[in-house]
């Protein structure tokens, strides 16, 4: 009992049932003006800078420096809209498109237009005011333009308005992500406990738990700049740990009042047992998502914050509010009952299911582990062959116009096709006719390469002289392998060697930057720390695993399971998206890679997710060795005892990533279909076949170097425990 794990909760859970309407409004309290922070206080948003990396953030940083950053542009293309594309039109159209475009809003300049090879397409170039970010008065205008033509076809694309439909899509599928998970989650509640008031619990608990978040976070911005991502990231986590932080409450507190406990002993209990998973659980959680740190960048730094506010707020109100709640409500948590889910549910609850699972687990442990692990392991081996990379223009949805306008522009005007690379030499103004001769002949010698095509802007200089740049292009697209490897031969010999032959007396500083540059940077970057965060994820869990068992077996085997369940889940990664298995039935089209953040942002979520029902399991499998029973038993009794909490609080975490899998943006398939598969296999074969086949075969080895003290002369299997919070 002097756990201060246990007493944590308990304590929690005495005052608020002693005060049940005090610690409800406190909750209330906090959440209203958690909210009322996000509408007082604006949320500091990431910036370009914060995502410079290495070598190309310092070419970035130069650019920005020296005033050679090129404002943005729109382009318009003009084709036809059948057969061939008629001049007569097309030059009305330029002229009109022009006129407009001057008289549009943040329009600097509209350049000559410029014809495709075979005269199938024209483009008009408009060069936008600096620090533009609305084109939409340019938009209507153009679009007006199109409406008077309507014998050509005439579309604008270009950085500002792509970013802006993106943007538009990925709120959107945030939208219906969040209209959708509310009543499927509630249904599930609903098939969980087959009452209305139980079910709907969990969910307003959750919500409430991600609203206080998303406003804590407009505070914590000004510290760690807010990503565009973060709020999905806090739905997505929030409502997961929300929901199964109140299942294993409300599932245990209902279990003690069915042994005619009354309400407040069944409180208690529940926060002696289940608090004290819950704890464990969200301290799991926090110090998998703690691994995002790690890589040291502002998306996961910001993902970071977000996940471990969202954790711990849901842990907060589950020992808070939840049972001053369920002390209130009473056996009135039970009503209204909905009569067929009602039985079907004190069927389920019963573990008849289970039970009938488990015996041939535990009647031949060594069959069960074997066929698993194999299971496992086919779907982990082709994670051996995974290949990543940054989004590109494929990986976003065709259906987004700007998407498509852009693939015609680069389809009809093949020099604006392929990678980039920017080469950026800083020194003394007085230098500038050297740095500029330097610049042409490593152009010259790079195009000699066949790796790269010379620019047609030639060397550009900032106006105090100090600074110049060219921009080589390559024959490759930006996703093919000798881009790096261009990379490279640029890096470390033609600038060199160019900037070498100014001679000693030359002070300058060079980089090589670009899109092409950025992305294979922050590859470096992650794959370089990418084995840091898979120690310090797995060595905290384990820490916490060994604190919380005192068992440094069962801590290994946890670490292992978790391994296993990381590679099952990168290996359906690489099926699905790179190799396009069930493409069609996803609606998307393979890019023939994974995007590179998202093996790592997988690895710490499921490590941390996969956690709570196994802290859970595990807590109810050592109460009940605590109580006397052999290994053997106690691992069957304590995985029919928790079945029902683990499929309720899996299928929850499925579902809600099931429902991301559907979204149109490519990275939230890669996120929704990468968790859901992992959770399902990890809460049906890892933690219902492969532990308990490996929890049966160690027997009372498992729990070394601690030993279980069995009483005797008493029944182990009748016995109800005095408290079941031991575990640890």
């Amino acid at each position: 009992m002097g756990n201060p794990l246990t007493a944590v909760p308990m304590r929690a859970a005495r005052w608020s049932a002693e005060h049940p309407w005090r610690a409800i409004l406190a909750w209330i309290a906090f959440v209203a003006f958690a909210v009322g922070l996000a509408v007082a206080m604006p949320t500091k948003a990431t910036t370009d800078a914060d995502f410079r990396v290495g070598e190309s953030g310092r070419a970035d940083a130069m650019i920005t420096e020296s005033g050679l950053v090129q404002p943005d542009s729109e382009n318009v293309l003009i084709t036809a809209r059948g057969g061939d594309l008629d001049e007569e039109a097309a030059q009305s159209a330029v002229a009109d498109v022009a006129a407009a475009a001057r008289d549009a809003e943040h329009v600097a300049e509209v350049a000559e237009p410029q014809w495709n090879a075979d005269r199938s397409a024209v483009l008009v170039p408009i060069e936008l005011t600096p620090d533009t970010d609305d084109v939409t008065d340019l938009q209507d205008a153009v679009s007006a333009v199109g409406e008077r033509h309507g014998e050509v076809d005439i579309r604008q694309a270009g950085d500002v308005s792509l970013d802006v439909a993106i943007d538009d899509r990925v709120g959107d599928d945030l939208a219906a992500a969040e209209t959708t998970s509310l009543p499927v989650t509630l249904i599930l509640m609903l098939l969980a406990f087959g009452a209305l008031i139980a079910a709907g619990i969990p969910v307003l608990l959750a919500a409430s738990s991600v609203a206080a978040t998303i406003g804590l976070m407009a505070p914590l911005s000004h510290l760690v700049p807010s990503d565009d991502t973060v709020a999905s990231m806090i739905v997505l986590i929030g409502m997961a740990v929300g929901v199964d932080y109140s299942l294993f409450y409300l599932k245990r507190e209902r279990e003690e009042r069915a042994k005619g406990r009354g309400t407040l002993d069944a409180v208690e209990i529940a926060a002696q047992t289940s608090g004290h998973s819950i704890l464990v659980s969200g301290g799991a959680v926090i110090a998998a998502m703690a691994g995002l740190f790690v890589i040291d960048d502002a998306t996961f730094n910001s993902l970071a914050v977000g996940s471990i506010l969202v954790v711990a707020v849901a842990v907060l109100g589950s020992i808070t509010v939840l049972p001053a709640l369920l002390v209130k409500l009473g056996r009135w948590s039970d009503r209204p009952r909905v009569p067929l889910l009602w039985r079907l549910n004190r069927r389920i609850g019963r573990g008849g299911i289970s039970r009938r699972l488990l015996g041939p687990v535990v009647r031949h442990p060594v069959v069960a582990l074997v066929l698993a692990s194999t299971v496992i392991l086919g779907l982990a081996v082709p994670a051996l062959g995974m290949k990543t990379h940054s989004g590109t223009l494929d990986t976003l949805p065709s259906s987004i116009p700007q998407v498509q306008t852009v693939k015609d522009i680069s389809t009809s005007f093949p020099a604006d096709e392929g990678a980039s690379a920017t080469v950026v030499v800083r020194g003394d103004a007085r230098e500038q006719a050297d740095v500029r001769s330097a610049l042409e002949r490593m152009s010259d010698d790079a195009v000699d390469t066949g790796h790269f095509v010379a620019s047609s802007n030639g060397v550009q200089t900032s106006e105090d002289g100090t600074t110049s740049m060219v921009v080589l292009g390559m024959p490759y697209d930006e996703t093919d392998e000798r881009v790096d490897a261009a990379l490279h031969e640029l890096r470390d010999d033609l600038v060199p060697a160019a900037v070498g032959e100014l001679g000693p007396g030359h002070d300058v500083e060079h980089a090589v930057g670009g899109g092409a540059a950025e992305s294979l940077d922050f590859a470096e970057k992650q794959g370089n720390r990418l084995g840091l965060v898979i120690g310090f994820v797995l060595l905290l869990t384990m820490l916490i695993m060994v604190t919380t068992f005192r068992s440094v077996v069962l801590a290994g085997i946890s670490t292992v399971l978790n391994l296993a369940s990381v590679g099952a889940a990168f290996g359906v990664l690489t099926l699905v998206f790179q190799h396009g298995w069930f493409s069609g039935s996803l609606d998307f089209s393979s890019p023939g890679f994974v995007i590179d953040w998202i093996p790592l942002f997988v690895l710490v979520v499921l490590v941390g997710l996969s956690m709570d029902y196994h802290v859970f399991v595990l807590s109810r499998v050592r109460e009940h060795v605590e109580l006397g029973m052999p290994t053997r038993l106690a691992v069957q009794r304590g995985i029919v005892d928790t079945a029902g909490v683990v499929t309720s609080a899996a299928a929850v975490m499925v579902s809600v990533f099931a429902i991301f899998a559907t979204l149109s943006m490519l990275e939230m398939k890669m996120m929704g279909v990468g968790l859901s598969a992992a959770i399902l296999l990890d809460a049906t074969l890892i933690r219902l076949v492969i532990l308990p086949a490996t929890l049966v075969l160690l027997g009372d080895r498992v729990w070394w170097p601690w030993r279980p003290v069995r009483p005797r002369g008493e029944p182990v299997v009748e016995r109800e425990p005095a408290y079941a919070g031991s575990a640890g």
